[in-house]
């Protein structure tokens, strides 16, 4: 019975630590909420002209681009629309230092002749050399609401079709703008890609057959005896049977 009192009390305890561990934790996660919870409404026409992207914005085509950045080169657009190029100020002995001042690297990526994303990193010497002091100033410039979120090693905003991403690489600061919207495109349109090569069929001219792309004898097949077909029907009704190695 003496200990009755004592293990009420040790219970007692434990149930107060309990309580204020919860209380703790909730606390916590809605200072955690509320850090996250910066929103952004604007497209991306509507940012500031900041001077530290030298007037390149989202949506420009190559040639609006090159009238910027005048020694950028751009190559062929691949298969799906996308063409990626850069070019680095720091390094390139033909590029004017004073008109790209403590930038290392700018990238550029375009969607069917649309820029979707722009990625500048800047020298340890650049006037905002630390991430918090960057994003803080950067979402002046670009007149964006300032506090990113957290995410992976750097800050995030998002806005109505498109993201900010800041973090440090090589020492250095480094800006993302991204359009949201292209990564869906490209993605789909890997996949159309994708199902349609799993559709097509190859035919032998020698032999009139066909071969699935899960027949592994359509390998054998030789380049100069090939035709190519969209699907099987199409196969068939240009005469094509169902090669024998396939069933």
């Amino acid at each position: 019975m003496k200990n009755q009192p004592i293990q009420m009390h040790r219970q007692l305890a434990l149930n107060i630590r309990i309580l204020l561990s919860l209380l703790a934790a909730i606390f916590f996660t809605s200072i955690v909420a509320d850090a996250q919870s910066v929103t952004c409404s604007l497209k991306p026409d509507q940012l500031a002209n900041a001077t530290e992207l030298f007037g390149v914005r989202l949506g420009m085509t190559p040639p609006e681009v090159k009238a910027l950045l005048p020694l950028v080169q751009f190559g062929r657009k691949d298969p799906f629309g996308v063409m990626k190029t850069s070019f680095n100020p720091h390094f390139d002995p033909r590029v004017d230092k004073t008109a790209f001042p403590d930038v290392r690297t700018i990238s550029l990526d375009f969607l069917d002749d649309k820029l979707v994303t722009l990625w500048i990193g800047y020298e340890e010497t650049f006037k905002w050399p630390k991430l918090d002091p960057f994003v803080t100033n950067f979402s002046t410039s670009l007149s964006v609401p300032a506090g990113w979120p957290v995410k992976r090693n750097g800050r995030q905003l998002t806005c109505d079709g498109f993201s900010l991403f800041a973090s440090m690489i090589g020492g250095g600061p480094a800006i993302r703008i991204t359009d949201d919207t292209a990564p869906d495109v490209i993605t789909a349109r890997v996949e159309a890609a994708l199902d349609a090569e799993e559709k097509e069929v190859i035919g032998d001219i020698r032999t009139k057959s066909y071969y699935p792309a899960d027949c592994a004898a359509r390998d054998q097949v030789p380049q100069a005896s090939r035709m190519t077909f969209k699907n099987k029907d199409e196969a068939e009704k240009a005469g094509y049977t169902l090669s024998k190695d396939c069933h």
